[in-house]
């Protein structure tokens, strides 16, 4: 198990699926863990309860990530209460998947919001938060789609290669100040987001090694690693957890 110990860590979008999967695993390594949510309240109750049950702090906190106010004033809250964190986990994502020619302005745009905007939000208040403490590390979760489009999902596609190129160029800008940024692209994960997604068995089925969906604490286990010291000399990367599935 690494130790985490020491570290105050936010986990955005972290009341299910591969979120929460991170929250627990960060909180099973000693760290005091905020989890942010949008609106399901019974997942939040849910995941608090589920995070009581390990020594060490928790909370829940309710966080609209497109709006930057709103991500402000929790990072804010964060600081006072608990210090500076010191992990990041920009985990809060949606999808709505839609044929390119009927796509409507507002499902482009509430996607990228989500998905893009928001984690600059939450990476600029922690980032200026880490940089009173020269140091901190930063994981983005992006997908596969953003290196192999699927049909009906350019706004989800475009949002996790934007999420791709933030990484980057944020590891560059932030490094040499302690800061390391990476991110994780995920395959196929057995989460309420793949409800969203059509004809993904077949894929699952032939063009993964297992045969298999990825459950959230096997991509959680690898976000674990990039926040911990065991990576302190990645940094910039992009690491694809999808069983062999782009090949």
């Amino acid at each position: 198990m690494v130790d985490f110990q020491d570290d105050v860590a936010v986990v955005t979008g972290g009341t299910r699926g591969i979120g929460r999967a991170v929250a627990t695993r960060l909180a099973d390594g000693g760290a005091t863990v905020i989890v942010t949510y949008h609106d399901d309240e019974e997942a939040a109750e849910r995941t608090a309860d589920l995070l009581a049950a390990y020594p060490t702090d928790t909370r829940v906190e309710q966080c609209d990530v497109t709006d930057f106010d709103e991500v402000a004033a929790v990072f804010e809250t964060i600081s006072d209460r608990y210090g500076s964190p010191t992990i990041l986990i920009n985990n809060a994502g949606t999808m709505e998947n839609g044929l390119l020619v009927r796509m409507t302005p507002e499902q482009w745009q509430h996607v990228l919001d989500t998905n893009l905007s928001g984690a600059f939000y939450c990476t600029r208040e922690a980032a200026r938060l880490m940089l009173r403490n020269r140091g901190g590390r930063i994981v983005n979760v992006a997908s596969v789609a953003a290196q192999r489009g699927w049909p009906g999902q350019v706004n989800y596609a475009a949002s996790k290669a934007g999420l791709i190129g933030l990484t980057r160029a944020a590891a560059r800008e932030l490094g040499e100040k302690g800061i390391r940024v990476n991110a994780v692209a995920p395959g196929y994960t057995d989460t309420n987001l793949i409800e969203n997604t059509t004809s993904y068995e077949d894929e699952v089925a032939d063009r993964t090694a297992s045969g298999r969906l990825a459950t959230p604490d096997e991509i959680a286990d690898v976000i674990a690693f990039l926040a911990s010291d065991a990576a302190s000399y990645v940094n910039g990367e992009v690491l694809r957890v999808d069983d062999g599935l782009l090949g």
